[in-house]
């Protein structure tokens, strides 16, 4: 019996969700932090179930990383989980979201507080969508790539990638770069698949990153960063952090801020740290009143340690 195909993809990206294949159902959602919530998971479940999706379909999932990790989400609970494949369309969740398996939805402002790790069926990246991106969206991107090469920098991608995203658009030089970021994921997420000790690295600049989407959304028109502009932030946070704390030697926090800022990104927290301390608190990381905090060495170099909330 033929496999029976379901599209949801992201609203914004409904042209390349309809030509992908055009006789199957398709569901578009409104993907955003504010309806990245559990009752969206379940419209799309019921939506499965009224078009008699059984175990056996696959989905389909057209767009970025709020996308991939409410429909993901949803797939993986459908009938206690079928197969869906993704088919990111933005730089972020090329290189960072559709990697390793992560789903899930927010719960009352807190990131990602529900979810599961469930590895896609397949990934196919298409680069001609990064064409019609917007360029913050695209800067947003752009910082989990840093991110990537701040991790692991074999074959000196950071630099690379430094010189290339402060420039023009070239779809040609973004390419490699973009494999190359992915690799770092699936090398991290192949030893550590479940985020028991290693994968926790990748979390680098997301602790403040997360904090700082929860106080932009405890008054709306503060700030409106995107989750990348966050973690772009998050990182510099934690390269002051381990400066302070000897992690790194001195100036190393203001090169990452020069080569951030030239490449679009915004480098300081919109607010005191201690109006972040609610969200810190209740951060995944957390372990009782110690975070599981991811502190750089060098760029290439990074490593997990405990830090007191009251210390952040």
């Amino acid at each position: 019996m033929a496999i029976r195909k379901f599209v949801v993809y992201d609203l914004n990206v409904e042209r390349y969700a309809r030509t992908l294949v055009p006789d199957a159902p398709a569901y578009g959602i409104v993907a955003d932090e504010a309806h990245k919530t559990i009752s969206t998971v379940l419209d799309i479940c019921r939506w499965l179930m009224e078009q008699g999706a059984d175990r056996d379909a696959l989905v389909l999932v057209v767009g970025g990383g709020c996308t991939s990790d409410i429909a993901g989400f949803a797939a993986s609970i459908y009938k206690r989980g079928v197969r869906y494949a993704l088919y990111p369309t933005t730089l972020l969740s090329m290189v960072d979201a559709s990697i390793g398996g992560k789903t899930g939805v927010n719960l009352d402002g807190y990131k990602n507080m529900l979810g599961l790790i469930r590895s896609p069926f397949r990934v196919e990246i298409h680069t001609e969508y990064l064409l019609s991106l917007p360029p913050r969206e695209f800067r947003s991107g752009a910082a989990e790539m840093l991110k990537s090469f701040i991790i692991d920098n074999k074959g000196g991608f950071y630099e690379k990638a430094v010189k290339v995203l402060s420039g023009p658009f070239k779809p040609d030089e973004l390419l490699p770069l973009i494999f190359a970021a992915g690799d770092v994921k699936r090398r991290i997420v192949g030893k550590d698949p479940y985020e028991d000790n290693l994968r926790r690295v990748l979390n680098l600049g997301h602790t403040c990153a997360h904090a700082i989407e929860w106080w932009q959304a405890q008054a709306p028109g503060r700030t409106d960063y995107s989750h990348g502009e966050a973690v772009a932030i998050g990182v510099i946070f934690a390269a002051r952090l381990s400066e302070r704390m000897g992690a790194c030697g001195a100036g190393l926090a203001d090169k990452l801020a020069a080569d951030f800022a030239a490449c679009g990104l915004p480098t300081v927290p919109p607010c005191a740290a201690e109006e972040l301390a609610p969200a810190f608190a209740k951060d995944k990381k957390a372990d009782g009143d110690v975070i599981n905090f991811v502190l750089i060495k060098k760029i290439g170099k990074v490593s997990v340690c405990g830090v007191p909330a009251s210390d952040l």
